[in-house]
């Protein structure tokens, strides 16, 4: 009974190991997210651009802005707490823009463990087994 209760035991630690240390990457496409109804409840009026978009000459630049957001991935698909993340960093550049008296935020880029992807057709998301970012 020992031995089957120890088994048991080994068993759970490595399956909560085992998902503790998720770390995927995957990518999504920002046009789809944008034509969301939660993207336009969501952000602001102020355009985004993504990458090498292009947009109208630059009158005055503020300078590079990082956002770190995180969402708790509970219940949620990877994509559907990938979405909720991105729409928050866009929210946070968007009234980053407003604070600076900018009227546009671009070369929007996805920026994960301090690394770049650039697109401008899609965005980067870490998913872990609680947090995705």
């Amino acid at each position: 009974m020992k031995l089957i209760t120890s088994l048991l035991l080994a068993s759970s630690l490595l399956t909560i190991t085992a998902v503790e240390a998720r770390d995927d990457i995957g990518k999504y496409p920002i046009q789809s997210l944008l034509e969301t109804s939660k993207a336009k409840e969501a952000l602001l009026d102020i355009p985004l651009y993504f990458a090498d978009q292009v947009h109208t000459k630059e009158s005055s630049k503020y300078g590079e802005v990082i956002t770190n957001k995180k969402t708790n991935a509970f219940n949620k698909s990877d994509r559907e707490a990938c979405e909720w993340v991105m729409l928050s960093a866009l929210k946070a550049l968007q009234e980053r823009a407003v604070k600076e008296g900018m009227n546009a935020v671009v070369n929007i880029q996805s920026y994960y463990k301090k690394r770049e992807f650039v697109s401008s057709t899609e965005y980067e998301c870490g998913a872990g087994a609680l947090m995705h970012g």
